[in-house]
């Protein structure tokens, strides 16, 4: 069935060159815009995945089209046997509280870890695994200091674990194109439809679900990923880029860091 010509794809007016104009005339933002702040309405364990995310970094990233990328590692290499790893690490990464980052802190991940220089650590394996690279880019092997700080886009300005964060952007971040919210807000709801009706009445603008509240106007709301199989919806108020990463939900859980408002 052919979509009535006043619903705007917005993922295929990315792709087009009069993206930007289209996009403008309907009040949305081709390109990224600094400021405002990301609202979220999420289940019980994603509330933690997504925190976990904000504030602290991993070792690699799973990209939004589904290529492996370094983090805060820069570069990885293996032995023969896929048992011994080598990564090379960034030098002009900081955590909130001031520290500077450095090949020690990889012992935070729950592992065997080598430290071979200030920028170089070496993992041990017990069994091979050809695939470690994209593991260290899951859940739960994201890189902490000693107290517990991360190096993320966002430093905690509020957490009542569980239930509420709230996350400010940290000045000069090494990440200089993304992050573009000034902060990031989110509210743990077990309930499905309480999460639905908070995105229905405009209290926040993203809520891990798969369907909308009955009461509430398609036209306002894009369904995530691509539309097959929901994991989230968002406002349209939320700029989305073209890729949205599958991987795990809210955009591989870096939503605040690849979405903008529109």
């Amino acid at each position: 069935m052919t979509r009535p010509v006043t619903q705007i794809d917005r993922r295929a007016l990315f792709t087009s060159g009069a993206a930007a104009a289209l996009l403008a005339a309907t009040g949305v933002s081709a390109t990224p815009q600094r400021g405002g702040r990301l609202r979220a309405a999420l289940s019980m364990p994603l509330f933690d995945q997504a925190v976990a995310a904000t504030v602290f970094d991993n070792l690699t990233e799973v990209a939004a089209d589904g290529t492996l990328r370094g983090d805060l590692a820069t570069s990885w290499s293996s032995d023969a046997r896929a048992m011994r790893w080598r990564f090379t690490l960034r030098n002009d990464v900081a955590f909130h509280a001031g520290t500077e980052f450095g090949a020690e802190h990889v012992r935070s991940l729950p592992m065997t870890v080598e430290v071979i220089d200030p920028v170089t650590v070496d993992i041990m394996l017990d069994t091979p695994n050809p695939n470690l690279p994209y593991l260290l880019a899951h859940p739960g092997f994201e890189i902490k200091s000693e107290s517990g700080a991360g190096t993320g886009l966002y430093s905690v300005q509020k957490l009542e674990p569980g239930r509420h964060f709230i996350g400010t952007r940290v000045t000069d971040h090494w990440k200089k194109q993304a992050g573009w919210f000034d902060s990031v807000e989110f509210v743990q709801f077990s309930a499905d439809d309480v999460r639905a009706e908070a995105l229905r009445d405009g209290l926040v603008d993203v809520a891990d679900i798969a369907a909308l509240d009955p009461l509430s106007d398609p036209r306002d709301f894009q369904i995530l990923p691509g539309g097959q199989s929901p994991t989230h919806i968002a406002a349209t108020s939320v700029a989305v880029p073209l890729s949205v990463g599958k991987s795990w939900p809210l955009d591989n859980l870096r939503m605040a860091e690849r979405w903008w408002m529109g």
